[in-house]
């Protein structure tokens, strides 16, 4: 079946149901080295694995590894350029759990990226970035430890999917003057804008089904939180990009209100009926002032229309989310994307899933990561509904190859959202456990050491691993 790779002799697949892995006891897992310092991660990080499930399961429960290439090291088995090489390819779809280190992004034409080709290969539509602070960590944040978010960002649409031309191509040139002289001119809202001849263009689509199915896993993974973190935030720039980026927080409140009406309610919503329950003889105009400070300065129409969502809100949810009923579902809100940069900052402790679109979800990922360590600890999950990928989220530091330096703390980090995926808690709550044990006790690599005080003599990577697992014990 494969070209020149092969599969354990031992061990069973992972299936899939209704977009949720049935895992075997004995699962085939394919595991991506990774380039760089992946010689140096993996093994670190498969040894702590393997010991968290001997130690969680006493050999009930086992993982059968089974190496594939991506990356450079394909190259080496492949050939050239076979940066991706269709066994590998072959063997996720196959077996549909995956880990892998960090990847090289190849120089010049051909695939713009590997891990962005691997999630719309596979459709794996939702990178899952958890940002969790572990005590004792550096952090340039004084109070590093009140983020506590998981970050769901959509992974196949937005200006990633990759559709654009570059300046003075002839499918650029066609394109603007198309839209200049054709559809800008027949849209009165666009006025008399212009795209200038000598643009760059891309091409930012945004659709209904892509954000509905991420948020609706954003809101099944809120169900699985405690009740004080059962929260959703869209994230977007829909006061600018309306038909884009306010139709994802649109999209995402219809999904809320309606697939999952009993078990949400919208800030907005609660607002109305929060009013209602401090004075129960309350006007519709009353509570509109209330909901909406700008009322009075609002047109006749637009005042009716705010009365009317209130009306319309008590009417369809006062019995099954009134009386105070709404405070233990699901809180759907919405963000600012610019805003919430600095609300991840000021007030953490206000946020705990964020669901958004790819760019944002690029960008506000890495600065959630900056707060609790770094992306040195940032886990990273990609999930599809057949399919599942989990990554180290860093680069791979090649001039550190070799040395068993680097921290593996995040590949080791998403072996843990892998198995808490495959619903091996047990063993996941051990890595956990042994991880911030310690780095509670100074036992960290360079990277974490030369930042704390006081200063502590910095483990190499496979140390750091070995410390790891010795704190399983305590």
């Amino acid at each position: 079946m494969y070209e020149k790779i092969v599969a354990p002799t031992t061990g069973s697949k992972i299936t899939f149901k209704d977009g949720s892995p049935i895992v075997p006891d004995d699962p085939i897992i394919p595991f991506i080295r990774g380039d760089g310092t992946g010689v140096d991660l993996w093994p670190a990080s498969q040894k702590v694995m393997d010991a968290a499930v001997e130690t969680a399961y006493g050999g009930k429960r086992k993982i059968n590894w089974f190496k594939i290439y991506v990356g450079d090291e394909a190259c080496d088995v492949y050939g050239t350029y076979q940066y991706l090489p269709q066994d590998s390819l072959d063997a996720i779809k196959e077996y549909g759990v995956a880990i892998k280190g960090p990847l090289t992004t190849p120089i010049g034409g051909g695939i713009r990226s590997l891990n962005v080709a691997l999630r719309q290969i596979f459709d794996l539509y939702a990178c899952v970035r958890p940002c969790k602070y572990y005590a004792g960590t550096p952090s340039l944040h004084k109070t590093p430890e009140l983020l506590d978010v998981i970050i769901y960002r959509e992974n196949t649409e937005d200006i990633y999917l990759g559709i654009e031309w570059p300046k003075g191509s002839e499918t650029g040139k066609k394109l603007i003057e198309f839209l200049n002289n054709e559809l800008i001119p027949a849209t009165p809202e666009h006025g008399k804008k212009q795209i200038r001849l000598d643009s760059g263009i891309g091409i930012k689509p945004i659709s209904k089904s892509g954000s509905q199915r991420l948020v609706r896993r954003a809101i099944a993974h809120a169900l699985r939180l405690p009740k004080d973190k059962q929260q959703v935030t869209l994230v977007h720039k829909g006061n600018i990009m309306k038909y884009t980026e306010g139709a994802f927080r649109d999209w995402g409140y219809e999904l809320a209100t309606t697939e999952y009406r009993a078990q949400c309610v919208t800030e907005r919503e609660s607002w109305v009926l929060g009013n209602k329950e401090q004075n129960p003889d309350i006007s519709l105009e009353d509570n509109a002032r209330l909901i909406d400070p700008g009322y009075d300065a609002l047109t006749p129409e637009k005042q009716a229309k705010i009365r009317q969502e209130v009306a319309d809100v008590l009417f369809a949810i006062w019995d099954s989310h009134g009386s105070g009923q709404w405070k233990e579902k699901i809180m759907v809100n919405d963000r600012i994307a610019d805003s919430i940069f600095q609300q991840i900052q000021t007030r953490p402790g206000e946020y705990s899933i964020l669901a958004t679109m790819n760019l944002n979800g690029d960008y506000l990922s890495d600065a959630a990561a900056a707060i609790v360590g770094g992306l040195g600890m940032g886990p990273g999950a990609n999930i599809g509904d057949e399919c599942a990928v989990f990554e180290a989220t860093h680069g791979t530091a090649p001039k550190h190859a070799g040395l068993d330096k680097v921290n593996p703390g995040s590949l080791i980090l998403s072996g843990v959202m892998m198995l808490e995926y495959m619903g091996w808690q047990e063993a996941a709550d051990l890595i956990k456990k042994g991880l911030g044990a310690a780095i509670s006790n100074g036992e960290v690599t360079y990277d974490l050491a030369r930042l704390m005080e006081p200063p502590v003599p910095e483990l190499k990577c496979s140390e750091f691993a070995e410390a790891i697992i010795k704190h399983f014990a305590d």
